[in-house]
């Protein structure tokens, strides 16, 4: 299974999630709203990363600060608070799924939410 795959399948299990391509990446919808985007080696930078959705500049600057080998500030989303995470080398992916959830709940309808969200 390629690391595309591992995600696509942890994303589209959500309720009402779908993939679509923005920007020329593999990226993952609810709604009309982005809640994960799969970069390989985007404009030349040479990582593969999920870039996922945080409440806020404060919680992008804490996972930065705390885990600098996971978490970066992608170009684009990061002004919007998304943060990068590396999927090189041996990622967790638990972690990974917990913050792919974690975005979509940020992005999620408010009706989803209150029918038990994920």
């Amino acid at each position: 299974m390629t690391i595309l795959d591992r995600i696509r399948e942890t994303a589209l299990a959500l309720p009402e999630a779908e993939e679509r391509v923005s920007h020329g990446q593999p990226t993952f919808f609810v709604g009309s709203k982005q809640f994960a985007q799969v970069r390989d080696n985007h404009h030349g930078d040479g990582l593969i990363v999920v870039c996922v959705r945080t409440v806020g500049p404060d919680e992008q600057a804490m996972l930065m600060e705390a885990a600098p080998q996971t978490y970066s500030r992608p170009a684009y989303l990061g002004p919007a608070g998304w943060v990068s995470m590396n999927l090189s080398d041996d990622p967790d992916w638990a972690l990974i799924d917990d913050r792919i959830a974690r975005s979509w709940e940020l992005a999620a309808p408010a009706r989803l939410l209150e029918a038990g969200g994920r």
